[in-house]
């Protein structure tokens, strides 16, 4: 009885020193890239010697490293491969499924994600509104880069090499210059956002915020759309507010830091 009491301690511990060791490696990653052993024992409110038991574990596990120059501690390369592929596997479909439904139930509105493909902005998924008439694009449906809120927020934040090629055959096709969007799209990146107004459709409104992720690159677009007589596609209105409150939880979740 005493060995089983005995086994079932020594598990209970091991728990307790798993949840101290990850505690440790979290104050790391917020008090990164580096901070001294002080600060850290502050930070998880633990004693500086119990603190620096468990960092010498963690550096020769390759969790943490020390830096001979200062003596101060930040995450290791194991930690960093861990967290790098745990960002690799966040799916920002799965991700954004939710927070997609929720919008829609809230504004009961089309909403959409779309991702850039080969051909450019392609809806990928599709929660279509509670009503008689919806305004619903298909999925696989590739939208314009230059007329669409959409694409145009695409223009907006993906590299000039990625979308030039598209760029200049629609800039063609509409008899414009390349000129004549900067301002627009520099306009995009400051707002967060951007609406039009029957520039796809005639008499369909439509509301598109980026999603990022970890490297703060953009990985999908999320986008309302409704006819203009009932939906209000106004960048600082109730439904441009809770666009950018589901696109941020999305843009954290896949691991974006709006703060840096």
């Amino acid at each position: 009885m005493a060995k089983a009491s005995t086994t079932a301690d020594n598990g209970k511990q091991k728990v307790r020193s798993a949840e101290v060791g990850t505690d440790i490696l979290k104050a790391l990653a917020e008090l990164s890239p580096s901070t001294s052993l002080s600060r850290l024992a502050e930070h998880v409110q633990m004693p500086a010697s119990k603190v620096h038991r468990y960092l010498q574990a963690l550096i020769a596990s390759g969790f943490a490293e020390q830096d001979p120059a200062t003596n101060h501690y930040g995450l290791g390369r194991e930690a960093l491969r861990v967290g790098m592929a745990a960002l690799g596997s966040i799916d920002v479909l799965k991700v954004a499924a939710l927070p997609l439904s929720q919008l829609r139930d809230e504004l009961n509105e089309s909403c959409f994600i779309a991702v850039w493909g080969n051909q450019g902005a392609t809806v990928v998924s599709i929660e279509p509104a509670v009503r008689a008439v919806t305004v619903v694009t298909q999925i696989g449906s590739v939208l314009p880069l230059l007329s669409s809120s959409t694409g145009l927020v695409f223009a907006a934040h993906l590299p000039e090499r990625e979308t030039v090629e598209l760029r200049d055959r629609e800039l063609a096709a509409l008899g414009h210059t390349a000129d004549t969007y900067a301002p627009l799209l520099a306009q995009i990146r400051q707002r967060g956002l951007h609406h039009v107004h029957g520039l796809l459709m005639p008499g369909v409104d439509a509301l598109s915020a980026p999603i990022f992720n970890a490297m703060g690159q953009i990985a999908a677009v999320m986008t309302v759309v409704g006819p203009t007589s009932i939906f209000h596609a106004d960048e600082q209105g109730p439904a441009a507010q809770r666009l950018l409150a589901a696109t941020g939880a999305v843009s954290r979740r896949m691991g974006h830091d709006s703060a840096v």
